[in-house]
Formats: structure tokens, sequence, C-alpha cells
């Protein structure tokens, strides 16, 4: 039983499976703050985009 449990201690299989998850994880969550912090602009943009058409629309008319 203690060699079995020593055994268990020492095996280092999963870890690179672990260190993936991780960094997998930590760049996830890199990309979200990245898209939230990028919302307000793309709001700004879509919404200028969206008055100037209906100006164009509205002359156009």
């Amino acid at each position: 039983m203690k060699t079995l449990l020593t055994q268990f201690f020492r095996d280092e299989q999963g870890q690179d499976l672990i260190e993936y998850t991780l960094l997998l994880a930590f760049v996830c969550l890199a990309s979200a703050a990245l898209f939230i912090s990028a919302g307000g602009s793309v709001s700004g943009i879509w919404t200028a985009t969206n008055s100037r058409l209906d100006v164009a629309n509205t002359s156009a008319s």
C-alpha cells in the first residue's frame, strides 16, 4: 500500500494537461477582458454609422 501511494504522488503524467488547461483559461479570461473593454468603442462606432446613414437616407428622400 505504501508503494502504491508513493507511486501515486510521484506520478507526473497528468501535469501537462493541467498546465495547458490553466494556460487556456488565462487566454480565455484575457480575451474576455479585451472584448468587454472594446465593447464601448464598437458601440460608439455603430451609433455614429447609424446616425450618418439616417441623415443620408433623409437627404436622399
